[in-house]
């Protein structure tokens, strides 16, 4: 991490921490979609891969809005969790197992990015920036609606047909 030396470098960082996960996950979705083999599940993927491109929008309009501009940042967390994610894709067998291990994998990564828009709204807050605290709440959200769809999906249909494999 370079030098963070206030309150705001502090929270440019983390913007700039959870743009290079978005960016990350973007990358991964096509992946994990053609892996997955439940249609709910490919389906739930696709939509939220749309919807990381609206987020990265919105972390985009930021840094113009804070004459910033993104990058420079590389989010160890995301790269990790997407490695795993990778890591199931070739280890486990298609069918619900490996859609089990995806959901699961995919969740890992959402709950990061919850606590990741969380504490860059906050922070934005603390700055008094409105605009930005807003468009990041409008992320917190969606990422919060994903990660209840997937333990839906996964509650529902994929985790009893895994489970239904032994």
């Amino acid at each position: 991490m370079a030098q963070v030396s206030s309150f705001p470098e502090l929270a440019m960082h983390g913007l700039k921490d959870i743009y290079s996960a978005e960016q990350q996950a973007l990358a991964a979705y096509p992946e994990m979609i053609q892996a997955a083999t439940s249609d709910d599940l490919k389906l739930a993927f696709s939509e939220h891969m749309e919807q990381t491109k609206a987020q990265i929008e919105r972390l985009e309009q930021i840094f113009q809005n804070m004459n910033e501009t993104p990058g420079g940042v590389e989010c160890l967390a995301a790269k990790g969790l997407i490695a795993e994610a990778k890591e199931h894709i070739k280890e486990i067998e298609s069918g619900p197992l490996l859609d089990a291990a995806l959901i699961g994998a995919a969740q890992k990564v959402e709950h990061y990015e919850i606590a990741s828009y969380g504490t860059a709204r906050t922070f934005a807050e603390q700055m008094g920036d409105d605009i930005a605290a807003q468009l990041l709440e409008a992320t917190l959200e969606e990422e919060e609606l994903t990660d209840e769809r997937l333990s839906d999906l996964a509650i529902m249909n994929i985790n009893p047909d895994a489970a239904d494999e032994i």
